[in-house]
């Protein structure tokens, strides 16, 4: 054997560290906080990603309570079950999940015009 057949590189996967990401799904979970426009100046705000063991019922009603606006849970088939808010809530939101200690600052993230 000459010394070239040592050298020789194995095959390199430059995608095997992004499926290796991929893969380890939960490691970063976001909470989605978004807000959509429905006729003239009414919209709604939806809350997605919180994990499935809290009670959404409880968390919706903690919600309406303290921002003095309707609300529901949808069941969504891809997303999971969904926060609906009238309005724009979005910083209330964000702000309420984090001092109530369901999800940490750094994991939401605020979509929207």
């Amino acid at each position: 054997m000459s010394e070239f057949d040592t050298n020789i590189p194995t095959t390199f996967d430059p995608f095997a560290e992004a499926n290796a990401e991929d893969s380890g799904a939960g490691t970063k979970e976001y909470v989605h906080v978004r807000v959509q426009q429905r006729n003239g100046r009414k919209s709604l705000t939806t809350v997605q990603g919180l994990k499935k063991e809290y009670s959404y019922s409880k968390i919706l009603k903690d919600l309406k309570k303290e921002f003095c606006c309707n609300g529901t849970v949808v069941e969504d088939p891809e997303l999971g079950q969904v926060i609906q808010l009238q309005g724009d809530q979005r910083k209330n939101v964000s702000t309420f999940l984090v001092q109530a200690g369901i999800v940490k600052k750094e994991n939401i993230k605020i979509h929207g015009f």
